[in-house]
């Protein structure tokens, strides 16, 4: 599988592209999924709820800075403001998702952590989206108008994956489901509360975003 990297990089240099950036987060790619591969094994072996909020919290920490990377401007209103947002949205959603899935004990990570990681991973995304364009679109329409410009554009990965599911692709939660041998039917009861779930993450962490900084974007 690093042909295509390769490949990619060559295309790239082609075209006048650094190829920095791919190989970096290519290293960190493999690099951080080796890592937490020999963290989920020890969670696993000892479950906790303290170690399992403990991993829940360096989401949160990671999100909120990768995040912030897309923000023309990030002071300290900002950054909180940012940190309030995903840590309600993904905090409520998580503590709705485990009790839907009816996972005993609710803190076990075979559970949490993966479902967790994509909660956060959907606000952070969604919030990356939403920051950037804001930014433009603050310079040509007054804050409301460009509040829900950006709104509408920060949701369309996900409104595209509920347009194409099942027509064009098979998620991978669901394919992971269906390769391990779980019935389809039951990949599929999980699938449809993974896709509510991401969706509405992001777009409440972007509601609560423009409540906790418009007095500052008005």
């Amino acid at each position: 599988m690093a042909l295509p990297l390769v490949a990619l990089g060559a295309v790239m240099s082609r075209w006048g592209f650094s190829t920095k950036p791919l190989a970096v987060a290519s290293l960190r790619m493999v690099v951080q999924l080796l890592g937490i591969g020999y963290v989920l094994v020890f969670l696993f072996s000892t479950p906790s709820p303290w170690l399992s909020l403990g991993v829940f919290g360096v989401m949160l920490g990671a999100s909120v800075h990768i995040a912030k990377r897309h923000m023309k401007q990030c002071g300290r209103d900002a950054f909180f403001a940012l940190l309030a947002s995903i840590t309600l949205a993904s905090g409520g959603m998580v503590a709705l998702v485990m009790g839907v899935v009816g996972a005993s004990p609710w803190y076990h990570p075979q559970y949490f952590i993966p479902l967790a990681g994509m909660i956060v991973a959907a606000s952070m995304n969604a919030l990356s989206l939403f920051a950037e364009r804001l930014h433009s679109e603050l310079e040509k329409y007054p804050f409301e108008t460009a509040r829900n410009r950006s709104f509408n554009a920060s949701l369309i990965p996900q409104f595209n994956s509920f347009l194409a599911v099942g027509l064009v692709s098979l998620p991978g939660m669901m394919t992971g489901q269906i390769l391990s041998g779980v019935s389809p039917m039951i990949a599929v009861r999980y699938q449809i509360v993974v896709m509510v779930m991401i969706l509405c993450t992001a777009g409440f962490s972007v509601v609560l975003y423009t409540f906790f900084t418009k007095k500052s974007q008005g």
